[in-house]
């Protein structure tokens, strides 16, 4: 699974490279490829506590992701190689209501 992050300029969700690179520089956890470019023709630097939080916020949430999918995974698991019921061995046992109406018409 990969980091989805949250632009802190535009409020656009945007999905990084998983080596965190791309072909013109490093990818930024902060700001997507647009407000990326444009602050840094600005020449406003990326806040490193902000792309630690960034990341950290990620990477809890792909743990969150994948707990639950270990859980609904455990939740959905068959039970193993169970005998399946037998049908009743006497004639006896399957008489019942059925079987009375049918002997007092």
């Amino acid at each position: 699974m990969r980091f989805v992050f949250e632009c802190v300029e535009c409020g656009g969700h945007y999905l990084p490279p998983e080596e965190m690179v791309y072909p013109d520089g490093p990818a930024s956890p902060v700001w997507c490829t647009a407000c990326q470019s444009a602050k840094r023709a600005a020449g406003v630097p990326e806040d490193p506590l902000l792309a630690r939080v960034a990341l950290a916020a990620a990477r809890a949430a792909l743990a969150g992701r994948a707990a639950e999918a270990a859980e609904a995974a455990a939740a959905t698991q068959t039970r193993g190689n169970v005998r399946p019921s037998r049908p009743p061995l006497s004639r006896r046992a399957r008489s019942g209501p059925g079987g009375v109406r049918g002997k007092l018409s």
